[in-house]
């Protein structure tokens, strides 16, 4: 696990999202992580629709990740954290 990445899902959840959505494996290509573009960027959900929302940001994360986008959602989450910019 690395400070920034996609949020691990329960291998139950994995299963299931993976036959539902496709591309949903490769989300797995990085390392998870505490953080991630999709925590800073979308608001906490627990449908389906909303997995499928994250998935985007989880896959552009995958494909761009680069350690200034690293520190960039660092200083998002720090942000939310301390001073509840962005938090809903």
């Amino acid at each position: 696990m690395s400070f920034v990445g996609p949020r691990p899902e329960r291998p139950q959840f994995v299963s299931t999202l993976s036959a539902r959505f496709p591309y949903y494996a490769e989300r797995h290509r990085v390392k998870p992580g505490l953080t991630g573009w999709a925590q800073v960027r979308y608001p906490y959900g627990a449908s389906e629709r909303d997995a499928f929302e994250k998935l985007q940001y989880d896959l552009y994360y995958a494909k761009n990740h680069n350690l200034l986008f690293d520190l960039n959602i660092l200083f998002q989450t720090v942000e939310v954290v301390l001073w509840g910019k962005g938090a809903r």
